[in-house]
């Protein structure tokens, strides 16, 4: 049988609005607000094959989008399932940027591979798990009555906890104050007992190095499972992470504002982190992102994938050294967003409820991500498109 050529490649953009939802006071987090409703895009990549194959992938964002137009015209007439030749060009070929442009040609790419073997990704990976254990990610603090305080983020963890989840992550507010950082730290830990692991996640909001290590010590005191992203580096400053684990005992999680595999070593090797991060969308696909959860074992270190689908199902799945599949961004009074569940056309969710009694979430199964996206909704609301041929 000879191999499938590319014949071309389209790219859909999307616009729809999710209710009671708007950002936060800088303009970048989600937040709630009841009766608003905020403006999200989808980019849809199709690699279509002169034999009729098609791989898909329904995710990435603007940069990666404006990236793709870089190469995506030179890999017409190419073979598919040269992943690891096609990842090597392109990491090249974007050698001047982030190379976030990698991963939205390298995950339809394993979509493809996986209906050409008739296998998951999971399976091509060498997958070994069926079900994953998730942690509640919430979405950013806001003072419109949703996560607006200590108590309110502490009740949510109790309530995350009663429907099984074995972990609950928090992501604070744009207009902190240090003291109530600290107060939601130790409220969340009291609310829940020592049988759940948290999480803190500023999202680099915090201003000063010494911010993040007043409230890494008030993690310390409350025993969580790691520490991420704290202050406004934007998480890339190997040296001062090393300064801030050799005085605290919480466990840094750090690395998802970096790229590539190289960087991701550079890091590990300055001792900036104790859990390496990584997301197939940012790292160059799937090929990029295992490249990285085998460094990070080579290092004797945990890699924690950044948010949830069926991508990241697949890709967890075939690692040993991760602990967690993270469930974002949830909220006890908004709709569960997850992916924007109407992109799926098969009862695929990540949302508040996806877990099972035991906080698991399963592993699609079938030919490539194992799911089907509703092409009539993403068509309906399509907003721009382009054909590479």
């Amino acid at each position: 049988m000879s191999a499938p050529v590319i014949q071309e490649i389209e790219l859909i953009s999307s616009q729809f609005s999710i209710p009671d939802m708007d950002v936060d006071t800088a303009g970048y987090s989600l937040v709630y607000k009841k009766g608003s409703k905020k403006s999200v895009k989808a980019f849809s990549v199709r690699v279509i094959c002169n034999d009729g194959l098609v791989g898909e992938y329904v995710g990435g964002d603007a940069v990666g989008v404006a990236q793709m137009n870089k190469f995506a015209d030179r890999l017409i007439g190419k073979n598919p399932l040269q992943r690891e030749l096609i990842y090597n060009d392109l990491k090249r070929c974007l050698r001047k940027f982030d190379k976030m442009g990698m991963g939205m040609i390298d995950l339809p790419l394993w979509d493809l591979a996986g209906k050409y073997y008739g296998a998951s990704v999971s399976e091509l990976l060498g997958g070994y798990r069926t079900h994953l254990p998730a942690y509640a990610s919430t979405m950013s603090g806001d003072r419109n009555g949703g996560l607006s305080s200590p108590e309110a983020f502490a009740d949510f963890a109790v309530q995350c906890k009663s429907l099984g989840y074995r972990g609950y992550k928090l992501h604070v507010w744009d207009d902190y104050s240090i003291p109530e950082l600290v107060k939601t730290v130790l409220a969340v830990r009291k609310a829940v007992g020592d049988d759940m692991h948290l999480m803190l996640d500023p999202a680099c909001k915090l201003e000063t190095f010494m911010e993040a290590l007043e409230v890494g010590r008030a993690c310390d005191e409350a025993n969580y499972f790691w520490y991420e992203d704290p202050y406004r580096d934007t998480g890339i400053s190997s040296f001062s992470h090393k300064m801030l684990r050799e005085k605290l005992k919480t466990p840094l999680c750090q690395t998802e504002h970096i790229r590539g595999v190289e960087e991701h070593v550079n890091f590990i090797v300055a001792g900036g982190t104790d859990i390496v991060r990584t997301d197939a969308e940012y790292d160059g696909g799937i090929t990029g992102a295992i490249k990285i959860a085998h460094a990070a074992e080579g290092f004797g270190l945990d890699v924690e994938i950044h948010g949830p689908g069926p991508m990241h199902r697949h890709l967890m799945a075939a690692i040993r050294n991760s602990n967690y599949y993270e469930m974002s961004l949830v909220h006890p009074k908004t709709p569960e967003i997850g992916r924007c569940q109407e992109i799926y056309a098969c009862g695929y969710r990540d949302s508040l409820t996806s877990i099972d009694a035991d906080g698991m979430v399963p592993v699609p199964t079938g030919p490539g991500w194992g799911v089907k996206y509703d092409w009539d909704f993403i068509r309906a609301h399509q907003v721009d498109s382009k054909i590479y041929k």
